[in-house]
């Protein structure tokens, strides 16, 4: 069975509080990766239909800070599934509601492993891409899995064909 990205799309929003703040008045880093955490777990339990563990979180940049009293819109996406696993991407957008101005937040990637009531990774529907952006985001997602292996310890980079080929010409 393939599933569509639309099929488990997830928009979360929350309100910035006095205490998800700093000392400056901004929402906290930390604060803000929960509720990415849990908008793309969601995003993955919705795609396989099965209980789900965060395995990876790729790098968090954070581009404009999110104000007190803003709101936050957290768009989960679902870009690629593997056998066990699933890459999220995350769009974060923060909203003055007053003037209803959107500005981009960040950005992320994190991945999740479908897990059966045993604790053991179970395969994963598979996905097929429809728009132009999710298919670009499709064929990307290897190679940010053979970087996330690499580098992790899991893969030698050797074995990291699709990685490889970024760097090295094919002389074949």
């Amino acid at each position: 069975m393939t599933k569509s990205p639309l099929d488990s799309k997830i928009i979360m929003t929350e309100l910035v509080l006095p205490n998800d703040t700093n000392v400056f008045g901004n929402l906290m880093g930390g604060r803000l990766m929960y509720w990415m955490d849990i908008a793309s777990a969601l995003c993955a339990t919705k795609h396989c239909n099965k209980p789900v563990v965060t395995a990876s979180v790729d790098n968090i940049s954070f581009e404009n800070p999110i104000k007190l009293g803003n709101a936050v819109h957290i768009h989960a996406t679902i870009t690629r599934a593997f056998k066990t696993s699933m890459e999220i991407h995350l769009n974060v957008w923060g909203e003055d509601l007053l003037s209803q101005q959107k500005y981009k937040s960040n950005e992320a990637y994190y991945t999740f492993v479908a897990m059966d009531m045993e604790r053991k990774p179970m395969s994963v529907p598979g996905l097929i891409p429809e728009t132009e952006e999710e298919v670009k985001l499709f064929e990307g997602a290897l190679r940010r899995r053979q970087l996330r292996l690499v580098l992790g310890g899991k893969m030698k980079a050797d074995d990291a064909a699709e990685l490889r080929a970024l760097f090295f010409e094919n002389k074949g």
